[in-house]
C-alpha cells in the first residue's frame, strides 16, 4: 500500500520521520463500456463543441462558467488556493486514551517509521501503550 503523506511526528525537541497510511481501503469495480455487437471498447473523444474537431490533451484547460464567459484556471491557481501543506504532525499534548472522543478517530490512519533506524518511533509507541495515553 502506498503512503498518503510523508513527514514527521514532532513533540518538544523530538522529530520522528513517518509515513501515513489510510487504514480504510475503498474498492470498486471498474467497468468498461462495450459495443454489445462485438464487445469492443467504446472510446470517448475530446471534441470541440464549435469546430467538432478532436482536441489533444495538451490543448485542454480547466475553466468554470461565470455569466456568459469562462474563467480559466491553471495548476498555479489551484496551488495558490490550496491550504498550506505541513510536513510535521505536531503533538501538543498527551491525553488519556479514554478521554478521546471516537469522533476524532472515526476515519482511521496509521503511521510507520520512514527510516530503517526506527528506535525513536518504537520508544514512542511503547511509551504510549504503557501509559495508556494518546498524542
Amino acid at each position: 500500500m502506498r503512503s498518503i503523506w510523508k513527514g514527521s511526528l514532532g513533540f518538544g525537541l523530538v522529530s520522528i520521520p513517518v509515513k501515513l497510511y489510510s487504514a480504510v481501503q475503498t474498492t470498486s469495480l471498474d467497468f468498461d463500456m462495450l459495443d454489445n455487437r462485438d464487445h469492443e471498447r467504446i472510446r470517448y473523444q475530446r471534441v470541440n463543441e464549435k469546430t467538432h474537431k478532436e482536441v489533444p490533451y495538451d490543448k485542454i484547460v480547466k475553466g468554470y462558467k461565470l455569466n456568459d464567459d469562462y474563467v480559466i484556471m491553471d495548476d498555479a491557481d489551484f496551488e495558490a488556493a490550496a491550504p498550506e501543506k505541513s510536513k510535521v504532525i505536531e503533538i501538543e499534548s498527551f491525553v488519556d486514551i479514554e478521554d478521546v472522543n471516537p469522533m476524532f478517530y472515526e476515519t482511521s490512519y496509521y503511521t510507520e517509521p520512514d527510516t530503517k533506524n526506527n528506535k525513536a518511533y518504537a520508544l514512542l509507541i511503547q511509551a504510549l501503550k504503557q501509559s495508556g495515553k494518546a498524542g
